[in-house]
């Protein structure tokens, strides 16, 4: 039996839950400032497997984070206990050379209302609110400027830089997927030597401010548009920001 009054303490949310877009806004919101996005368990060897209730009890019990897999494939479960209609679509992650990750590269969502909305809390460093999944608007968030463009069969995620271009997130199509479709990059990006969630261990989580990361050994701090960065001097240390500023204890 899904709990998700357990999920919406877990996130801190207290308030409607219809299925309406007022309240699809605040609990993704809310869902990115409380669940890190981690790969914590990759380090550890810890596996991984595809399997929404693993990931709703490591989210929920064990008051843990995830990568999209995880993050996005609980929130849809807690979005279909509410009675939102929610889609899982595939999509492939923006690299830096141009091209495009493969398919089932990450996970994101679909959830449809008057009209279709993107909803991911499992990408990192993005958008905090779901953005309306309509072509060539500019859509504003708190966390900068998104739009969705048609690039062939695919749409594309991007986001406005500082300079005024746009970067891509990641492509997307809108043909429905099964949980089970992602099994196999999951292993893939837990076990190749070219995963970069096999190169560097990390969690980050966005913040009223702006965001906290741990990218290794190194504590990445963004306040008003401000950085700060500095090297953890110990393990210790480390779990102990873990634990005190992302709420996890490994």
């Amino acid at each position: 039996m899904f709990n998700s009054q357990a999920y919406l303490d877990r996130i801190g949310y207290s308030g409607p839950s219809t299925p309406t877009l007022d309240t699809l806004r605040a609990i993704h919101r809310a869902h990115l400032l409380t669940v890190p996005f981690e790969n914590l368990d990759i380090g550890l060897g810890r596996k991984i497997v595809v399997d929404e209730d693993a990931f709703v009890r490591k989210v929920v019990e064990r008051r843990r984070g995830g990568f999209c897999y995880e993050l996005n494939g609980a929130f849809s479960a807690l979005l279909r206990a509410l009675g939102f209609r929610v889609t899982l679509l595939s999509a492939g992650v923006a690299r830096e050379d141009g091209g495009r990750g493969p398919e089932f590269d990450h996970l994101t969502l679909r959830v449809d209302l008057d009209e279709p909305w993107l909803a991911d809390v499992g990408f990192g460093d993005s958008f905090l609110e779901p953005l309306r999944l309509r072509l060539d608007i500019e859509q504003s968030d708190p966390t900068g400027t998104f739009q969705l463009v048609l690039a062939g069969e695919r749409i594309e995620l991007e986001r406005k830089e500082p300079d005024g271009n746009w970067k891509r997130q990641y492509s997307f199509m809108l043909q429905p997927r099964q949980l089970d479709e992602f099994a196999a990059m999951c292993h893939y990006h837990q076990t190749s030597p070219d995963s970069h969630f096999v190169l560097n261990k990390i969690c980050t989580l966005p913040t009223p401010e702006g965001r906290i990361t741990l990218s290794g050994m190194k504590l990445i701090e963004t306040r008003h548009g401000q950085k700060t960065e500095r090297m953890l001097a110990s393990e210790k240390e480390w779990g102990d920001v873990l634990k005190e500023r992302f709420g996890i204890v490994l």
